[in-house]
């Protein structure tokens, strides 16, 4: 799979839509996207995302049918990592302080305590 931080804005557009649909036709992704394109220019996109094995398609009657080829977390985890090279200087403890001390919002002990305890059990299972 190709880096999903080098898909177009569209590219992602339509990413996200077949992974919230799961599988979709042409038409059914179109419908679900903001100032949709042509048909035909989906269709394009379609077929660059299949090409960049983003996605897979079957026939179905007379149409295909959409499907990510891969899974959403594993996408996320390589666009996370994508953001944190170019803004954290590649270090995931510069993005998760960046994160806590957050102007906007005040994180509560409730979620600081649930993060501890994931970074105790991420602890545990690496020994």
């Amino acid at each position: 799979m190709t880096d999903p931080a080098k898909l177009s804005r569209r590219e992602r557009e339509i990413m996200d839509i077949l992974f919230s649909l799961e599988r979709a036709t042409t038409e059914m992704i179109r419908e679900q996207m903001k100032a949709p394109p042509s048909g035909n220019a989906v269709r394009a996109l379609l077929v660059i995302l299949e090409n960049k094995g983003y996605l897979r398609r079957h026939r179905k009657g007379r149409e295909y049918e959409y499907k990510p080829a891969v899974q959403r977390s594993k996408a996320g985890l390589s666009a996370l990592q994508h953001v944190i090279d170019i803004f954290y200087e590649g270090s995931f403890e510069n993005a998760l302080v960046a994160h806590l001390n957050r102007e906007r919002e005040e994180i509560s002990p409730e979620d600081l305590l649930r993060l501890k305890r994931r970074i105790e059990e991420s602890e545990e299972d690496q020994s």
